[in-house]
């Protein structure tokens, strides 16, 4: 867990009162690895697994500036990024029909090398209209593109084809694949133009009317690109028709092992426009009655158009004390990656514990079509929130605002699909006397050689209500000052609703209790944090307490609801100023060093003989544990 991270900022001048900024960082996480040891599958036990962050290598470049044009200011900012992280799949044992004895007499497991490519660059131009409006005009393109690659790996049924050497009679296998490969790429990018004016606008006798209006264009396009032929492919010539079979007698997994290429098959290359219009309004009554509303019109290319809308009001009872309010909804299409991502990938699975091959199956695929899924659609939100502000001193300060949130037509992973082991007439679906029909799981999934399937739909109602409280107080102490923060934040999440358009699946198939118990008690309830800052002359003393609420989940454990309880981290920091350029701080975050709680040892076997300590579906916090750091800072 040793990182070392570094940073460089400079200023240049431009011109009379332009400027340029540029800032380059460099971080260098090692691993953490948390894995404890695998019991069930090697003797003597021995970590298998590496459970924790990943070995990765950042660097980064900033840039942003300025400079006067025509009586107006022409901006620009952006960066440039390249993030190398060296993780792993899951361990394959050396009985495992995924693995080759002949490479791999132990196990082995595969290494996953991803490398991601970020870049984005805004340019606008902004300028003033008389005294009281001004108007901003700009374009802003930014691209990402996400590299796999896989080592320490095999395509066995690469290895175990047959080869038709001509005269042989009988063929042999091959016994010959490449332990490495591309498996793929993922890229987005997208380009957005704005256009905004604003300004104030006189009404009579009452305080002016602040307005904003704008609009605004965006594209955006999405696209996956194949792997090396022996990252996804069933043999060398990827025909399924070819029996292939692998050390243990049951037919061979295509692709390379740990995370399966992308095929011709995943392939894409497609994207969407939308624009939008918006007014924003805000004024004052009798100085004391703020009064704001706005309204949004989109309209996209693939989902029609929507219009959204926010009101708030806020009184001011006293100089001192104030209510606010706001009521508003909401509307958020689906990302492209939801439209058109698509992947074959292996885990584990919860009832066997043995691994398993999953689709993860786009929309208006032939998959989702065959259980009647349909197309993605928008979600929408109703959001109210209701509060106050009281501020009796310059040293006091304290907001309490409870919100709640509705969202339909949540856009969802959905539970993994999996077949029938007894069919529709109650018999199993090996021996069921009125053929596959009677187990229509089984017959969509069959062609595709996969264990189970998954995919985004529209699947639940949501609500949830909250509350968040601040309080800041400042005085004077031991010849210094102290500040405090509390922050408190409360909050619950319900699943109102499961729908399913599928005649197959059931709502409680599409969307499991385990799903649900994910939703509604993945996420802490209660997040709160309290804060000291005392500082006097060079010195600055800061300690700060995280207390994180307890999580459930069920997803690797069906039948069983583990609950991790939650704490408090402590993270603690002192500095100093050497000199007006010079300045050395230390600290640590969670600096007792701090834990989730483990998994149950019995209830949720087979997990933790598996090496998995701790939670894998959610946790209240990190399983990282303390981490402590020292810091320079120089100004020249």
């Amino acid at each position: 867990g040793t990182v070392l991270h570094g940073g460089l900022n400079h200023g240049f001048a431009l011109g009379g009162d332009g400027f340029l900024n540029v800032s380059v960082e460099y971080r260098a996480p090692e691993e953490t690895n948390r894995a404890g040891p695998d019991t069930l599958r090697v003797d003597p036990p021995r970590v298998t697994q590496r459970i924790g962050d990943a070995d990765a290598k950042d660097a980064y470049l900033w840039l942003n500036g300025g400079i006067e044009l025509g009586g107006g200011e022409l901006y620009w900012f952006g960066g440039l990024s390249q993030r190398k992280g060296d993780s792993s799949g899951f361990y394959r044992s050396a009985g495992d029909g995924r693995t080759v004895p002949e490479l791999y007499p132990n196990g082995f497991l595969p290494n996953i090398i991803t490398t991601v490519e970020d870049g984005s660059l805004a340019v606008g131009y902004r300028s003033q209209i008389g005294d009281t409006w001004d108007w901003d005009v700009s374009v802003n393109h930014g691209r990402s593109k996400f590299g796999f690659f896989e080592r320490n790996s095999v395509n066995v049924s690469w290895w175990y084809e047959p080869n038709p050497i001509i005269g042989a009679p009988i063929p042999v296998p091959y016994r010959q694949s490449p332990t490495s490969a591309d498996t793929g790429t993922l890229k987005f990018d997208q380009t957005t133009v704005n256009l905004d004016f604003r300004g104030s606008i006189e009404i009579g006798s009452s305080e002016p009317l602040s307005l904003a209006v704008g609009g605004e264009y965006r594209n955006e396009n999405y696209a996956i690109e194949a792997g090396d032929p022996v990252s996804y492919s069933y043999g060398r010539t990827n025909n399924p028709a070819i029996i292939i079979l692998n050390q243990n007698g049951g037919f061979a997994a295509p692709g390379i092992q740990g995370f399966p290429g992308f095929s011709p098959n995943e392939e894409v290359d497609d994207g969407r426009n939308s624009y939008a219009l918006y007014v924003d309004a805000e004024t004052r009554f009798g100085g004391k009655f703020l009064v704001g509303g706005a309204l949004r019109f989109e309209d996209y290319s693939d989902f029609g158009n929507t219009t959204t809308g926010k009101l708030s009001l806020r009184y001011d009872f006293t100089d001192t004390f104030a209510m606010r309010g706001t009521v508003s909804t909401g509307f958020r299409a689906p990302g492209v990656q939801q439209l058109f991502y698509s992947q074959r990938s292996t885990n584990i699975d919860p009832t066997t514990g043995l691994l398993a091959d999953t689709l993860t199956a786009r929309q208006n695929s032939a998959v989702t079509r065959a259980f009647g899924i349909d197309a993605l659609k928008e979600e929408e939100s109703q959001n109210f929130s209701l509060g106050f502000t009281w501020r009796p001193s310059d040293r006091f300060s304290l907001t309490a605002d409870v919100f709640r949130i509705d969202i339909d037509d949540r856009i969802i992973f959905s539970s993994n699909i999996a077949p029938e082991t007894i069919g529709n007439d109650g018999l199993p679906c090996s021996t069921t006397a009125g053929g596959a029909s009677n187990c229509p799981i089984r017959l969509i999934l069959a062609p595709f050689g996969v264990a189970q399937a998954q995919f985004f739909t529209n699947a639940i109602d949501t609500k949830t209500t909250g509350i968040d409280i601040v309080g800041e107080f400042s005085t004077e102490a031991a010849g210094g000052m102290l500040d405090l923060t509390a922050l408190l934040h409360w909050n619950k999440t319900e699943v109102t609703a499961r729908r399913s358009q599928s005649a197959i699946l059931s709502p409680t198939q599409l969307f499991d209790d385990s799903q649900v118990t994910l939703i509604e008690e993945g996420q802490p309830g209660a997040h709160h944090v309290l804060q000291g800052v005392w500082s006097r002359n060079k010195w600055d003393w800061t300690l700060r307490a995280n207390y994180y609420g307890e999580v459930a989940g069920e997803g690797f454990t069906p039948g069983f609801k583990q609950t991790w309880n939650g704490a408090t981290l402590f993270d603690a920091a002192v500095g100093v100023n050497i000199s007006e350029k010079l300045r050395i701080s230390v600290g640590g975050n969670n600096i007792l060093d701090t834990y989730p709680d483990k998994w149950d040892p019995v209830n949720a076997f087979p997990f933790p003989q598996l090496g998995f300590t701790y939670g894998w579906e959610t946790l209240p916090f990190g399983i990282n544990g303390a981490y402590y750091y020292a810091k320079v800072d120089w100004r020249f």
